[in-house]
C-alpha cells in the first residue's frame, strides 16, 4: 500500500493548473483563485485619522486633567478642517482626518462639554487614538500575492484600495457521477436493497464550496458501455472526472474497465483510515470542439463508504483542485490539542473524527466506522494520527479544523 504523502504527492505532480484567466467584479471574486497580484495605488488610511470620537488636541496643552479648552472647530467624518491653533480642541468624529497641528485625541468618555469649552480630563499621550497614514497599506506595496485563494477579507482589502475588478484563473470544471443500480435519489421510493446516494450530495457540497464547476451527470447504470459514455460525455467540457464507489475488480464495478478503456488508470490502495481504495487517471477527450487527440481530463475514483468519500475529498481531492485552480497554498494547518481520550494506534494513518470540548481538549466519536456520516456533522474536524501510534489521555495531537479544509 502506499503511504499517504507518496499518494498526495502523485496526485499534485498530475495536477495541472488552469491557465485561463478572467477579470470578475471585485464583489464576485470571493472564492476564485487570483491570477494577478494586486499593488496598491493609495496609503490606507489615505491621511491621520482618528480611531475614536472625542477632541483632537495639543499634548502641550493639557498639562494636567482638568485643563479647559475652547473648541475652535469640528469635523465629522468625509470632511477636513483646518490648522489647529493652540490652545484649542477640535470636536472630531470617529475615521474625520486630523487638522493640522493636533498630536492627539481623547475620547469623549473623558471630556465634558460647557457651550463652546471642553474640559479635558485625562493626560494624553502623544498619539493616542490617531491612525496614522499608510499604517494599514502603504501606496505601492503588493496587498495580495498571486495564487491567493480570496476570501472575504481579502475582497475587503481589495476594496479598500479601491480596486473595481481582479483577474483571477477561471472556474475548475469538474464532472460527478455516481455508478450503481442500488442508488435511490432522495424523494424516490426506496427498493430492497437500495440506498439513497449521499455521496452525490456531499461530493457536490464540497465541489462547490471550492468554486468549482460542477456538471453534475447524476447515476449511471452498471454497465460498461454505459460508464464509458458517461466517461466520454464527462472529459469533453471538463478538467477533472469525480466518482465515488465502482473501481474496484467486482463484476458489477465498471469504472476501472471503463476507464482504461477511454484513457488511463492507476488503482491504488493507500494506507489511511478511512479510505484505502483511491483510482487516479485520465480519460482522453474526442477530437473536435477544439480537442486534440492527445488531450485529456483528470480521473479521481473514490470509494463508496460515505466517511471515506467525504475523508479522501478532503485530504487528496482538495489540495488536488486547489493546485488546479492556480492556488499557492493547498496544504491545511494544523493545530496542535490535547486528547481528552485513550485511543489504539492503527497499522495505517488515521483520520479520526473529533471535536472540541468545553475544557478546550478534542473527544472522539465513538464510532469510527466508515459508514457512520453523522460522525462528520458532531465533529470539529479530524485527528491525523501516525501509523500505530496509540493516543493516552493528555497527548498532544495533530488537529485538522474542518475550517480548513471545508
Amino acid at each position: 500500500m502506499l503511504d499517504f504523502e507518496d499518494a498526495l504527492g502523485r496526485l499534485l505532480a498530475g495536477a495541472h493548473a488552469v491557465r485561463e484567466t478572467e477579470t470578475v467584479p471585485t464583489q464576485a471574486v470571493a472564492g476564485r483563485v487570483l491570477a494577478q497580484g494586486l499593488r496598491s495605488t493609495i496609503d490606507v488610511p489615505p491621511l491621520d485619522n482618528t480611531s475614536m470620537d472625542g477632541y483632537a488636541l495639543r499634548c502641550a496643552d493639557i498639562p494636567a486633567s482638568g485643563t479647559r479648552l475652547a473648541v475652535a472647530q469640528r469635523i465629522p467624518a468625509g470632511s477636513v478642517g483646518h490648522v489647529l491653533a493652540p490652545g484649542t480642541a477640535a470636536r472630531i468624529f470617529t475615521g474625520a482626518p486630523l487638522p493640522a497641528g493636533a498630536d492627539a485625541v481623547v475620547m469623549q468618555e473623558l471630556c465634558a462639554i460647557d457651550g463652546g469649552t471642553v474640559t479635558v480630563n485625562h493626560v494624553p499621550h502623544m498619539g493616542e487614538w490617531i491612525r496614522r497614514r499608510g499604517e494599514d497599506i502603504a501606496a505601492g506595496s503588493e496587498v495580495l500575492a498571486a495564487g491567493t485563494r480570496l476570501t472575504a477579507a481579502h475582497v475587503g482589502v481589495a476594496a479598500s484600495v479601491g480596486a473595481a475588478q481582479l483577474t483571477v484563473f477561471r472556474r475548475l470544471r469538474v464532472a460527478l457521477f455516481s455508478t450503481g443500480d442500488e442508488l435511490a435519489m432522495p424523494g424516490e421510493p426506496l427498493k430492497p436493497g437500495g440506498i439513497y446516494n449521499s455521496n452525490r450530495y456531499t461530493l457536490r457540497a464540497l465541489l462547490e464550496g471550492l468554486g468549482c464547476e460542477v456538471a453534475d451527470l447524476g447515476i449511471v447504470p452498471d454497465s460498461r458501455e454505459a460508464t464509458r459514455a458517461a466517461l466520454r460525455l464527462a472529459a469533453a467540457g471538463n478538467d477533472l472526472i469525480l466518482t465515488s464507489g465502482g473501481v474496484s475488480v467486482g463484476e458489477e464495478d465498471h469504472v476501472k474497465p471503463a476507464v482504461e478503456a477511454e484513457g488511463a488508470l492507476d488503482l491504488w490502495k493507500i494506507a489511511i483510515k478511512p479510505g484505502k481504495p483511491l483510482a487516479f487517471g485520465n480519460v482522453r477527450r474526442g477530437v473536435g470542439a477544439g480537442n486534440t487527440a492527445t488531450e485529456t481530463a483528470a480521473f479521481i475514483g473514490l470509494p463508496g463508504n460515505p466517511v471515506s468519500s467525504f475523508v479522501t475529498f478532503l485530504m487528496l481531492v482538495r489540495p488536488f483542485i486547489l493546485k488546479a485552480q492556480g492556488a499557492s497554498i493547498v496544504a491545511p494547518r494544523a493545530q496542535q490539542m490535547r486528547a481528552d481520550f485513550d485511543c489504539k494506534g492503527d497499522p495505517r494513518r488515521e483520520f479520526l473524527r473529533a471535536r472540541i470540548n468545553a475544557g478546550g481538549g478534542l473527544e472522539l466519536f465513538p464510532n469510527q466506522s466508515s459508514g457512520v456520516l453523522t460522525s462528520c456533522t458532531w465533529a470539529d474536524g479530524l485527528i491525523d494520527n501516525p501509523p500505530r501510534q496509540a493516543i493516552a489521555r493528555g497527548n498532544m495531537v495533530r488537529f485538522l479544523p474542518f475550517g480548513e479544509l471545508l
